[in-house]
This record gives structure tokens, C-alpha cells and sequence, in this order.
């Protein structure tokens, strides 16, 4: 079991980054930790779709979306996929849609928001480069963990 992310701040402080976005937590896994792997794009989510169908092998996607909210990045399809092949969670930085199917999966999915408008499909984005909001940046392979608390990233 993960363990809770505020215990983790008051054992390892500065050698950890926590974000302060308020995302909302969606799916049946509310604390998840892992890897990172990572991957920029905006209104376009064929990337996501493409990483999500390989072996996850636990770790968590970071997906920055620039904060849209004009589409959704993540359906219950994808989320699907991403459980089907291990993957522990998913934090956008922009919107997913079918929230509802997606709380019934075994997976920690963040988002800032809603959506039922459907992305590019186009790949345009980058995969496993380094990626920032909130002032926090996301590393491939640092570690990350989420609760209801909040996300925390090694540094």
C-alpha cells in the first residue's frame, strides 16, 4: 500500500516536490504511486492512446495537456487500456470524459476537469521529455505519488 503523501512530506521534505494544482481524483485506485513517463501535448490525445497500450508496468503517466479544458485527453476507452496493461495512474493536466466508467476502473486518474468533447487525433506531441506545471517538474523514471492529499514528486 502507498503510503500517505502528507507522512512522505514530513519524512523526506525537501526532496520532494509537491504540486499545489487542486486536480480532481477519478477512479477506484485513490492513492497510486510509480515511475513516471510522460508525455506533452494539447487537444490531442493519439500519443495517450498509443503509450497507455504498452506495458505500464506500474508506473504513472503525466500527461500535460497545457491546462485545456476545450477537450478531453483521456475516455473510458484509453483508461481501459491503461489498466488492461498495468499502469498504476494517470495525471492530466487538462480533461478526461466518461468520468462515470472511469470511476469504475482500477486506476488513479487526476484531471483538472470534465470534458465530453473529443480530441485531435493527429500525434502531435512529444513522449518522455521532461514536463512542468504548477511548479513542479516531472522527470522521466523520478517517483510519484498521489492521494487525496495531493501529488508528490521526487525531485
Amino acid at each position: 500500500m502507498t503510503k500517505a503523501t502528507a507522512d512522505l512530506y514530513d519524512e523526506f521534505g525537501d526532496e520532494l516536490q509537491s504540486l499545489p494544482v487542486q486536480f480532481l481524483s477519478f477512479g477506484r485506485r485513490t492513492a497510486f504511486d510509480g515511475p513516471i513517463r510522460t508525455i506533452r501535448c494539447v487537444e490531442d490525445n493519439a500519443l495517450v492512446k498509443t503509450i497507455l497500450a504498452t506495458p505500464g508496468d506500474g508506473a504513472v503517466l503525466v500527461v500535460d495537456g497545457g491546462g485545456s479544458l476545450q477537450t478531453a485527453l483521456m475516455g473510458d476507452m484509453i483508461a481501459e487500456s491503461a489498466v488492461a496493461n498495468g499502469w498504476a495512474g494517470v495525471v492530466i493536466n487538462g480533461a478526461i470524459r466518461d468520468s462515470v466508467a472511469i470511476n469504475g476502473l482500477d486506476l488513479g486518474v487526476k484531471a483538472l476537469g470534465t470534458n465530453p468533447r473529443k480530441s485531435a487525433k493527429l500525434g502531435a506531441g512529444e513522449v518522455d521529455v521532461d514536463v512542468s506545471f504548477g511548479g513542479v517538474v516531472f522527470h522521466v523514471g523520478a517517483h510519484l505519488h498521489s492521494d487525496a492529499d495531493g501529488i508528490l514528486v521526487e525531485r
